[in-house]
């Protein structure tokens, strides 16, 4: 039986993770060094990975990457952010970001925060 996903969120988590497979079985020496390189990049350091998730969220709102936006709240969910701290760190990414920033958090990010602690329950 093939796998259902129960709301948006889970939905592109898992086309996420469907793509990557596929370009892994097609590209894996790429793969694999990019898999390393991000790993790196979040390995718990003189920032925390809570710390490191906020960022890459933020980066993700101001690129507009949904995908990005999606993977990296759950990072910060995961890493134990609270909604406060993502909703800072929204704050500081609309300062430079501006409109187009902020219509990503009041939507995407909001939508998926309220999807992924429904698992928490």
């Amino acid at each position: 039986m093939d796998y259902q996903p129960s709301n948006p969120t889970e939905e592109a988590l898992h086309d996420y993770k469907l793509g990557l497979g596929t370009f892994t079985q097609k590209m894996p020496e790429i793969a694999h060094h990019f898999n390393a390189f991000t790993e790196a990049c979040f390995k718990e350091g003189t920032l925390s990975q809570k710390e490191k998730q906020l960022i890459a969220l933020g980066i993700s709102i101001y690129s507009q990457d949904e995908y990005c936006i999606i993977y990296h709240t759950k990072g910060c969910i995961d890493q134990g952010a609270s909604e406060e701290e993502i909703l800072e760190a929204i704050g500081v990414t609309a300062a430079f970001g501006g409109g187009a920033a902020m219509s990503q958090a009041v939507t995407l990010v909001q939508e998926c925060i309220t999807d992924l602690n429904q698992y928490k329950q």
